[in-house]
């Protein structure tokens, strides 16, 4: 006997989850939608800046980055998207130095995690919010970051 009112409480109780869900269905069915008709809305469209898209490396007018080359960003990529290539050059004191030579990303593979621009020391890579990189052929979601013949910006001597 016990058996058959557990079984009568559990289907009075899946009844009432039931009824519940179709009411929370039934309320979204009549509000307002908020759909954005992109790509009619283009121009006025608004992204979060939250919004994580496409790594970029920012150079400035003198096509100077702040890439010093030390890998932590690629040692932190969880799935291995990203490569820093350095080179080795000689300063005028004969020491050898090394220069970021390639670093690239592939776009295909990133998970978007931020871990890479978390962990630069040198705030050299960020997320732009950039979201139409749609493309036909997967060799064109591998970005080189730095542009050709960039170089490591000087750093600033700050005024005490």
């Amino acid at each position: 006997m016990q058996s058959f009112s557990k079984y009568i409480s559990g289907i009075f109780t899946a009844l009432r989850s039931l009824l519940k869900g179709m009411g929370v269905t039934w309320k979204e069915f009549w509000t307002k939608k908020v759909t954005m008709e992109y790509p009619e809305n283009r121009e006025t469209l608004v992204i979060s800046d939250r919004w994580r898209s496409e790594l970029i490396m920012p150079h400035d007018e003198n096509n100077e980055h702040a890439c010093t080359a030390c890998g932590i960003c690629m040692m932190n990529c969880p799935n291995g998207t990203i490569k820093v290539i350095s080179a080795s050059i000689a300063t005028e004191e004969g020491k050898k130095k090394k220069i970021l030579d390639k670093h690239i990303w592939d776009y295909g593979s990133c998970t978007y995690c931020n871990l890479c621009v978390i962990t630069c020391p040198s705030d050299a890579i960020i997320f732009n919010n950039d979201f139409e990189g749609a493309v036909f052929d997967r060799n064109k979601l591998v970005h080189q970051l730095n542009k050709p013949g960039s170089k490591l910006r000087d750093k600033k001597v700050k005024n005490e």
